[in-house]
């Protein structure tokens, strides 16, 4: 396996290859990988070459190392899905699974923003995902989301999961690896606080999200209203 450009480093072209290989189920979820000196003879690569990709893997928390036994691809578990990007929990940190209120989906053409946010083309269509969200039977999330169609095909017609990542990728081969968020304060609209339960001009915590897959395509970006009464929004740095 050789860099053809003469730009890449040989070991980046290898996590690549294996983040396809992850991506498009070659290697399954919980399965365990070749080892390392199998896959640097087929590749025609140096073990530490390998090394250094799996490395990135582990960091990208794609594949896991266990001790004596080998290099398994990490399971993306409706729950893992929800609590990797998920970052709300009680004062203190204690973790709390979100209950979906409810579910509203759609199609259609991508406004301007829509497109500046996922990098489509004039006359791209999406999927509109419109949903509320709470925990203890209080709603306190509200998230609007927009998809690019030609990456989930049939989705606006499913039953949708609480667990939309793991979906995405077992249905649809879209693993999200990355997201980007902006946070600000804003005071709730009227329609906003009656979803919420609250007066109009309550305080709320506005995320802006755009998630990406292995090969940084935008692949949804999401809007949502976070009612912090009872929840922070929590972030644990490593």
């Amino acid at each position: 396996m050789t860099d053809k450009t003469g730009y890449r480093p040989l070991y980046q072209q290898v996590r690549d290859l294996f983040q396809t290989r992850i991506a498009d189920g070659t290697w399954q979820a919980g399965g365990k990988l070749p080892s390392e000196q199998a896959l640097a003879r087929e590749l025609d690569v140096s073990h530490g070459t390998v090394r250094k990709a799996l490395d990135e893997l582990a960091a990208q928390k794609l594949v896991e190392r266990r001790q004596g036994t080998g290099t398994f691809v990490r399971a993306v578990t409706p729950e893992r899905s929800v609590f990797q990007f998920f970052y709300y929990t009680r004062p203190g940190g204690d973790r709390l699974m979100p209950e979906v209120v409810d579910t509203r989906t759609g199609m259609g053409a991508a406004n301007a923003l829509d497109r500046r946010q996922l990098r489509l083309a004039d006359g791209a269509q999406v999927v509109r995902i419109d949903r509320l969200r709470g925990f203890d039977g209080a709603t306190t999330l509200i998230e609007r989301m927009v998809l690019p169609l030609d990456r989930f095909p049939g989705l606006a017609a499913r039953h949708l999961p609480n667990a939309l990542y793991a979906m995405y990728h077992s249905d649809y081969r879209v693993l999200v690896s990355v997201v980007t968020e902006e946070l600000r304060a804003i005071a709730a609209e009227t329609d906003d606080a009656a979803l919420l339960g609250v007066s109009p001009a309550t305080p709320l915590l506005a995320i802006d999200r755009i998630a990406y897959d292995l090969d940084g395509i935008a692949v949804e970006w999401r809007q949502t209203l976070c009612l912090t009464r009872d929840v922070v929004y929590s972030v644990t740095q490593r």
